[in-house]
C-alpha cells in the first residue's frame, strides 16, 4: 500500500494514557486510523492493501495530534524497524507537545 506524506497534514499518536507531551523516540503517523488502532494497545495489528485495519486491542484509547510545527527529517524520522509499508510509522526525535483530539474511545 502506498502511503504519502503531506508536510501540512497532522501527525497522530494513539495511546490509552492521558498525555500532554510525547517523548523522544515515540511513534507517530499521518494515518489517523492507524494511530486510533494503536491507541487500544493491540498485541496484533495488520492491514490489507485497501487500508482496512484489524487488531486485537482491548484498552480504551485516546487519539492525539502533535500540537506544534514539525519537520520530517529533523523532528521525525522513518521508523527503522517498522514492519509496515514505507511512511506508515515515524519516530519522534525530540519531545513534542500533544493535543487530545477527542475523549477516550472503546475498541
Amino acid at each position: 500500500m502506498k502511503i504519502a506524506i503531506h508536510p501540512a497534514a497532522p501527525w497522530y499518536h494513539g495511546s490509552p494514557l492521558a498525555l500532554q507531551e510525547l517523548q523522544s523516540g515515540s511513534t507517530v503517523t499521518q494515518w489517523r486510523q492507524l494511530a486510533e488502532a494503536f491507541s487500544h494497545k493491540p498485541a496484533m495489528l495488520c492491514y490489507d492493501d485497501n487500508g482496512q485495519i484489524t487488531h486485537n486491542g482491548q484498552e480504551p484509547g485516546r487519539l492525539y495530534v502533535i500540537d506544534e510545527p514539525v519537520q520530517v527529517g529533523v523532528d521525525l524520522l522513518p521508523h527503522p524497524r517498522s514492519t509496515m509499508d514505507a511512511n506508515a510509522e515515524y519516530l519522534t526525535q525530540r519531545p513534542l507537545r500533544l493535543r487530545l483530539v477527542g475523549p477516550p474511545v472503546n475498541p
